[in-house]
């Protein structure tokens, strides 16, 4: 018998720490495009801690031991708050919005408001679009009808932000190339 799926609730994000780290600290409980919501709290955390780290000599190891460590932190979370929620992908779960972009951000970095805000255009596309390799990635560890909702979802969930994150920083890097000297200057040099 399968259950009805839960409504990510204020109570459900407090109840356990997975549940806070999927849902965002609250960000994903957002009525209206959650997943835009999260990213837009992945960018604002991600300005307030670069300035806590910004100063530091290791500031870039501590980024990557942040992301390291996000990752299957990040898959283990979302597969249990999926699990809670009784749904193989919910919305509401945006961990994957924040691991991503902050890993956008990270290696683009440093760049002005500007930068950041064709990284957030260009991930948000790709994120909730999903053209070609993100429809893939999205559809690589879907849960079949009856399955039970294992681990495979929760990195299914993280790894099609992942394949997103990668895209827009293609096609960002593309757009500096053909800003700076042209795609053939920048492959040839």
């Amino acid at each position: 018998m399968n259950e009805a799926p839960r409504r990510p609730t204020v109570a459900i994000l407090l109840s356990r720490p997975a549940h806070f780290i999927a849902l965002g600290a609250g960000s994903g409980l957002s009525p209206i495009a959650p997943g835009t919501i999260g990213t837009l709290w992945a960018w604002l955390s991600f300005v307030v801690l670069q300035m806590a780290l910004g100063g530091l000599p290791h500031a870039d190891l501590i980024w990557a031991a942040i992301l390291l460590v996000g990752w299957p932190l990040g898959c283990w979370a979302c597969t249990r708050t999926a699990q809670h929620l009784r749904v193989s992908d919910p919305g509401a779960i945006v961990w994957d919005e924040i691991w991503a972009f902050w890993l956008m951000l990270w290696l683009i970095g440093p760049v002005g408001w500007l930068g950041q805000l064709g990284a957030f255009v260009a991930f948000r596309f790709f994120d909730a679009a999903k053209p070609g390799p993100v429809a893939w990635a999205d559809a690589l560890f879907k849960a079949v009808p009856g399955q039970p909702i294992g681990w495979r979802q929760g990195l299914g969930i993280m790894f099609d932000d992942l394949v997103a994150a990668v895209c827009a920083l293609l096609v960002l890097a593309l757009g500096v190339a053909v800003r700076d000297r042209g795609v053939l200057a920048t492959l040839f040099a």
